[in-house]
């Protein structure tokens, strides 16, 4: 192989030098560039002797005396680094299959902090739906930090990438936590993929976010005023017994929401059919219920998957399943709650 761990290597496009610091396959490898881990393939890169000979002078010229008005003004911000936000990076492992054609095995993730702020993070890999893998840690600024690999075939499985931030020094003006999530479809990956080759990049990055969001500061109102001036206060701890009664099932079928569906678009029938979804779902969690169905029916799967969308991002769910049920088909999803 012509490079090795540890060797130093010419970055072509950029003219930088850099440090070989893992070898992915006999295509790519891993380079430090000041602190910044990168992907490359091998042709991207070079040995840095000739541009270092090439730029010796055989016979150094004599120097004039400078002054120092003459001095040129270093100009500030050439070294600096992008601050772009925090991103989750693919780097596809490609091989070659017994046809001779390059296909991707593999991906590394990677999560890169190009910010100035430190984080704690909790990372999360649902498929399915279900917790599959987690894991918890730091990551400083400037970081590429490697979360693990995840074979190509688990794209069909429906990958969901869920993020939780916290600030590692906590500020007064920003939030206590931000959470972010990636959904890729299988589609979408090849579509990246070809554009990677295109372009002869070795990654692709999808944003998790660009600053860290700002604390949201609720109103508060004094009751004792409000009093004064006749309003009446209620205490909210007794709040649960005014509250419509739960359910354990709920059936989203337009004909069990309306009696006057038929001239709704689909686009009213849908949103009817979700506004009652999250209508019952509060109601559950309000009652602390261990659990919830979803009557969604089969059809094209677009009320299913909508609902799937929602509860992926949402910290009261502890799992949800949509499996086959005598009383439901695969018509019906049931959602188990964390207090």
């Amino acid at each position: 192989m012509k490079y090795q761990v540890g060797d130093i290597v010419l970055i072509l496009h950029s003219n930088e030098e850099g440090v070989v610091v893992d070898i992915i396959n006999d295509k790519m490898m891993m380079v430090d560039v000041q602190g910044i881990v990168f992907p490359v393939y091998n042709d991207q890169v070079d040995f840095p002797y000739f541009k270092r000979f090439s730029e010796k002078k055989m016979f150094p010229s004599k120097k004039e005396k400078q002054y120092v008005d003459d001095l040129r003004k270093e100009k500030l911000g050439q070294s600096a680094k992008v601050i772009d936000g925090v991103w989750l990076t693919f780097l596809p492992v490609m091989d070659t299959d017994e046809f001779g054609d390059e296909v991707v095995e593999e991906f590394k993730l990677h999560l890169v902090n190009r910010t100035e702020n430190p984080y704690h993070f909790v990372y999360k890999l649902h498929f399915f739906g279900k917790p599959d893998f987690e894991l918890k840690n730091e990551i400083n600024p400037g970081e590429d930090f490697y979360l693990h690999d995840m074979d190509f075939a688990d794209l069909n499985d429906s990958p969901v990438f869920d993020f939780d931030f916290s600030l590692i020094k906590p500020d007064k003006k920003k939030a206590d936590h931000y959470e972010a999530s990636v959904k890729l479809k299988p589609k979408q990956v090849f579509a990246k993929i070809d554009q990677l080759k295109e372009k002869n990049q070795a990654s692709f990055s999808e944003l998790l976010f660009e600053n860290y969001p700002d604390k949201l500061f609720e109103d508060r109102v004094e009751l004792g005023k409000l009093a004064t001036k006749g309003y009446k206060a209620y205490d909210a701890s007794k709040g649960r017994q005014h509250l419509e009664p739960a359910r354990s099932i709920i059936d989203l079928h337009i004909e069990k929401l309306s009696n006057d569906w038929k001239h709704l678009s689909n686009y009213e029938i849908l949103s009817l059919q979700l506004k009652t979804f999250e209508k019952y779902y509060h109601l559950a969690l309000v009652h602390h219920q261990h659990s919830l169905i979803v009557i969604h029916g089969v059809g094209e799967g677009r009320l299913r998957d909508e609902i799937h969308d929602k509860l992926r991002l949402k910290n009261e769910v502890k799992s949800f399943v949509n499996q086959y049920d005598a009383r439901f088909g695969y018509g019906a999803t049931e959602i188990f709650f964390q207090y």
